[in-house]
């Protein structure tokens, strides 16, 4: 009976243990396996708006999860581009566009996306631009959405003031003289990050050194950027600090945007990406946009215009065929919408509705009058690039320690050490 009862209880044991692992290598009916997938954001500020497309996506797609992670937009690249070389990283993420796409094309950390996505047949020729490589014309990212640089206003003070939105430069002035005169600061725009500096350029300084006409001379190499209209428009940029806040070598791109929406500036020169972060931060601020008029009333005020985004994928990803379908919902008509009613951009996507938010439909009058963002289309393919000399640059001309000669002349010769255009 012994012998029975432990011949017994050593079978009840295998079979326990065989039914363990049998668990642990199948799973069970009815159960699912999920696929994760890393997503990687330079906007902090809009990790709920992802965070909510995700839910759709997940929803849609019950085998794939995906990991939101956003990072400071000054730091993103510095760590992306950490993470890729060292063959790690995100599955899909936001990926730059002109040369910001360009150096990681070239560094093979992108995967080309016409065999994965042949919706992108579809895209305008300016879209594609921007997530194409010049190097071997492949495209490398699901273009998202352009961006608009102009002039934001307190509409709210301008009424209480009794103004108007300026025709010509010297009204916009008088607007910023009545503001000061009232205690408000005319002009949130600080100098402390060197990109934002690059924004106010792109903001004021098409209606002065002559908008597209000047950025093909430029690009053709006929003209160059010590022209006497460029040096101009850094000197009417110089001037701009009589209406900038207190220290404003001190003022970062938090601080230029806080004083606007808590009401305490009545301007800023920034994007139309803003627009989304302003609602969130005061749903009862009462503005609008307007662009950057040069001297001249007659002659209409041009606005710089860029592609800003692309979703790219790792070329690294050992989950390509997930993150394939994340990149599909990315670049769908569902989600395009979604940019332009939650996040106020303007999506690249084809047969969005644009037009069906007032703010959205204001950018797109203004973009009638659309020039390329000069460095940031133009000379962002070779080191050093156009933005980050023009940074340096503008910040010494607003610190003083720059005249605007020498910032233009120190602009031309960085450029010039490698674009042959200018070498002739």
């Amino acid at each position: 009976m012994k012998r029975f009862l432990l011949l017994m209880l050593v079978c009840t044991v295998a079979v326990s243990t065989l039914f363990a692992a049998g668990t642990t290598e199948t799973p069970a009916a009815g159960s699912q396996t999920k696929t994760e997938i890393h997503f990687w954001t330079w906007r902090p500020e809009d990790v709920d708006f992802y965070a909510r497309q995700i839910a759709i996506f997940e929803a849609a797609n019950p085998d794939i999860k995906v990991v939101q992670t956003a990072h400071k937009n000054t730091e993103y690249n510095t760590i992306l581009a950490a993470a890729l070389a060292g063959g790690s990283g995100p599955d899909v993420f936001q990926g730059r566009a002109y040369g910001g796409l360009a150096t990681f094309a070239d560094s093979h950390y992108l995967e080309p996306l016409e065999q994965w996505l042949p919706e992108l047949k579809n895209y305008s020729p300016t879209a594609l631009l921007g997530a194409t490589s010049p190097t071997d014309g492949k495209i490398y990212g699901s273009p998202a959405v352009s961006q608009t640089v102009f002039m934001y206003y307190n509409k709210a003070i301008y009424k209480e003031l009794g103004l108007s939105i300026p025709k010509n430069w010297a009204q916009l002035i008088a607007n910023f003289e009545a503001m000061k005169k009232a205690g408000y600061i005319p002009l949130a725009n600080g100098a402390k990050d060197g990109w934002t500096l690059e924004t106010m350029l792109g903001g004021m300084g098409p209606a002065f050194y002559g908008a597209t006409d000047f950025f093909t001379a430029v690009v053709e190499g006929k003209r160059n950027f010590q022209d006497p209209a460029f040096i101009k428009m850094i000197e009417k940029m110089k001037s701009l600090t009589a209406y900038m806040p207190n220290m404003f070598m001190g003022v970062s791109y938090e601080d230029m945007r806080a004083n606007f929406f808590n009401e305490v500036a009545g301007h800023l020169v920034g994007g139309s990406y803003e627009a989304a972060y302003f609602n969130t931060q005061n749903p009862d601020l009462y503005y609008d946009v307007f662009a950057i008029p040069g001297e001249d009333a007659s002659k209409p005020a041009p606005v710089s215009v860029y592609a800003d985004m692309n979703f790219a994928m790792n070329a690294a990803s050992q989950k390509k065929n997930a993150s394939v379908k994340f990149l599909k919902f990315l670049s769908s008509k569902d989600f395009g919408n979604s940019m332009i009613r939650d996040l106020k951009m303007i999506s690249s996507v084809p047969g969005v509705d644009a037009s069906s938010d007032p703010f959205i439909a204001r950018v797109l009058e203004l973009q009638k009058n659309a020039t390329p963002f000069i460095f940031l289309v133009g000379f962002r393919y070779q080191q050093p690039t156009g933005s980050s000399l023009w940074q340096a640059a503008a910040q010494g001309v607003m610190a003083g320690t720059l005249t605007p000669a020498q910032a233009a002349k120190q602009v031309q010769d960085g450029i010039a050490s490698y674009y042959k255009p200018f070498q002739k």
